[in-house]
This record gives C-alpha cells, sequence and structure tokens, in this order.
C-alpha cells in the first residue's frame, strides 16, 4: 500500500462508524427510491425522507426512531384525514378554519411529547395535498401512511444487515472514554494537595466527563431498546451508567478536599502515600476502561487497596502525633473530607469491578483483545 493510502486510511479509521452511517443513510435513500417508484408511490420523496430519518447510528436508535414515527404517521394520519374528509372546507376560510382545528391539539401533543412532532407535519400534509393535486382526502391519507412505511422499512432493514452497529458497544466506548477522562482528572486532583491545581484544565476535564455520561445516558435508551426487540443479550447499560455516577460525584468530593494545598507538616507525612494511591487509583480506571473495550476481566483491586491501607496507617500515625491538633478548622475539615472521599472511591470501584465483569468474555483478561468494541458490536 502506497504512503498516500496508509496516511488516507489512518485519517479515516477513527471515523469509520461515521463512514459507515454515511453508507448505510446513502444506500437507504437509494433503495427507498426504487422501491417507492417499483409500487408506484404517488410521492416517493417521503419514501426517501423517513428512510433517512430512521437510518441511525446504532440499531437500537434507528428502530426507537422507526416505531416513533410510524406512530406519529399513523396518528396524524388518521386525525388529519378524518378532519379533511368530515369537516367541509370549500372556501380559503373554510381551509384556515380546518387547518386550525388540526394544528391546534396536535401541537399540544408534540409539546408534551416531542417523539411524535411527525404527527403534525402527516396531517397537515393530509389536509393540504388535496388542494395541490388531484388527490381525494382518503387516497392522500393511505398514500402517506405506505410512503412512510416504505421508508421506515426500508432504513430499518439496511440498519440491521449493512455494517450493523450496536448501541451496547457505542455505551461500551462512551464508558471507557469516561473512565479515561476520570484517570486523568483524579490524577490531577491528587497533585493539587501536593502542589498548584490547574482549575481551567480541570473544568474541561470535568465538562468532558459530563458530556460523556450525558450520551452514555443517551445510548443507554438505545441498548434497552435493542434488549427489548431481541436483537441484543448484552448486560443491562444502567446499572454501569449508575456506577459512573457515583465516581463523578467522589471527583467532586476529592476536588473539594483538593481545594488547596495541604499543609507543610501534612504533606511530608502524606505526600508519598497519595501519591502511591494516586497511581493505584488511575491505574485502575485505565485499566478498567481498556477492559471494557476489549470485554476483558477487570483488573485486580489489590494495589489499590494496599495503596488506601498504607495510607489510613499513615493518617492514624499523623494523628496520633498530633499534627491534627495544630490545624485551623478549614484544614481540619479538608484532610477528614479526603480521607472519607478515598474511602467513597475504593467502595465504588468494586461496583466497578461487578460491571466490567458482565461484559467480560469467558476467558479474557484485561490485556486479551483490544479494541473489539470500536465497532460498537454488541
Amino acid at each position: 500500500m502506497s504512503k498516500f493510502g496508509i496516511k488516507i486510511g489512518a485519517q479515516l479509521k477513527p471515523r469509520r462508524l461515521q463512514l459507515g452511517l454515511a453508507l448505510r443513510v446513502t444506500l437507504a435513500a437509494l433503495l427507498a427510491l426504487a422501491f417507492a417508484q417499483a409500487v408506484h408511490l404517488r410521492l416517493p420523496l417521503w419514501a426517501v425522507l423517513t428512510s433517512i430519518i430512521v437510518t441511525q447510528l446504532s440499531v437500537g436508535r434507528s428502530l426507537k426512531v422507526a416505531i416513533d414515527y410510524l406512530i406519529g404517521t399513523i396518528g396524524g394520519a388518521a386525525y388529519g384525514g378524518a378532519v379533511t374528509i368530515f369537516v367541509p372546507h370549500h372556501s380559503e376560510w373554510e381551509l384556515l378554519a380546518v387547518l386550525a382545528v388540526i394544528v391546534a391539539p396536535l401541537a399540544l401533543i408534540a409539546a408534551i411529547k416531542p417523539r411524535f412532532n411527525v404527527a403534525l407535519v402527516t396531517a397537515i400534509i393530509v389536509l393540504l395535498v388535496p388542494t395541490m393535486t388531484q388527490v381525494n382526502p382518503l387516497d392522500s391519507t393511505i398514500d402517506r401512511v405506505l410512503e412512510v412505511g416504505v421508508g421506515a422499512i426500508t432504513g430499518l432493514v439496511v440498519s440491521f444487515f449493512v455494517l450493523p452497529s450496536r448501541a451496547l458497544g457505542l455505551a461500551t466506548n462512551a464508558a471507557a472514554r469516561a473512565l479515561e477522562l476520570m484517570a486523568v482528572a483524579l490524577r490531577e486532583l491528587l497533585a493539587g494537595l501536593t502542589g498548584g491545581l490547574d482549575t481551567d484544565a480541570l473544568h474541561r476535564l470535568q465538562d468532558g466527563i459530563g458530556e460523556s455520561l450525558v450520551k452514555l445516558g443517551e445510548i443507554a435508551v438505545e441498548a434497552e431498546s435493542e434488549r427489548s426487540a431481541g436483537l441484543s443479550n448484552g448486560p443491562d447499560t444502567a446499572p454501569l451508567l449508575r456506577t459512573l455516577l457515583r465516581l463523578r460525584h467522589d471527583l467532586v468530593m476529592v476536588g473539594r478536599a483538593a481545594g488547596g494545598p495541604l499543609p507543610e507538616p501534612l504533606q511530608a507525612r502524606l505526600g508519598g502515600v497519595l501519591e502511591h494511591f494516586s497511581e493505584a487509583a488511575t491505574g485502575y480506571l485505565s485499566a478498567s476502561a481498556m477492559a471494557l473495550r476489549g470485554r476483558g476481566d477487570p483488573p485486580s483491586l489489590q494495589p489499590l487497596q494496599a495503596a488506601l491501607a498504607a495510607y489510613d496507617a499513615e493518617v492514624d500515625k499523623v494523628r496520633k502525633d498530633g499534627l491534627t491538633r495544630q490545624l485551623t478548622g478549614d484544614r481540619i475539615e479538608q484532610f477528614f473530607a479526603l480521607g472519607f472521599a478515598l474511602d467513597q472511591l475504593q467502595q465504588n470501584f468494586q461496583d466497578l469491578e461487578m460491571r466490567v465483569t458482565e461484559r467480560a468474555k469467558p476467558g479474557d483478561t484485561v490485556t486479551g483483545t483490544k479494541q473489539a468494541g470500536d465497532e460498537g458490536e454488541g
């Protein structure tokens, strides 16, 4: 392979999910148009547009969008068709009145349930298309349902069979990314206890963690749609999301305790054990992220537990030596808040161990497979 080809391949590899989506959307649009023309639909445009809307990044999201779109279309077509057929509207004023009758209740429903926005659009199309073409309201209603049905089925078929991307795999990748960001943030926070903190950098890291967890929450809904439809037999994503939310809360607690460096006497006594704990904790987070992506077994908690035990032992010595008596109220609060936050962190690491174990392939280790989840497989 030429250097140019290698360079292009390296640039495209991180975007393979997006490239796969572009391919599926293109294929769905072409097939929807061909199908619509083959069955002589009056307006193939709606079949093509529906196929594009239904074809999403993951199979779970495609399924959810298709169901919502079909329900909204059928409901909007039924209501709009009934009003159009049974309410006379031969003049412009009557047409305006009928339009208001159609729009008002459906707009309220869409405001309460945005997923059914298409019902309003469908009802308006059913009302207005007969005024622009030589078609009766009943035929307009039937045509709209058939057009959307063709597009939705085409989009789903393409999503299922052409480079399918499972929501469970996407959720695993989002969780792994959040863990990697947490490892970096925790290292910076603990380093701030014996040095300065780059608050801007930490804010960016916290924002990145938040965005990853929001994304994971959205994908978890799609993964549950796949599980409910029997398209995936992986573990529920909700417990993993809850564990990561607790870990993020632990980072907030550590951040409050690390708002300023420890007093010099405590830095001298606790600096070494804190550095040891930081290495163990951040290493555990990074190794857990790799295990999630590779569907391997979780890393051992023993180094982390040993590091925390060493920290607790040194804290006991500090208290026995009376160093805490010299501290102000704020410093004492910082000292004990840090210990509580580290204990909570260890407890939630145990939950993380269970979540990683749920996703491990039998016999795999943390260094076994490396990027199995990158393709979004479930």
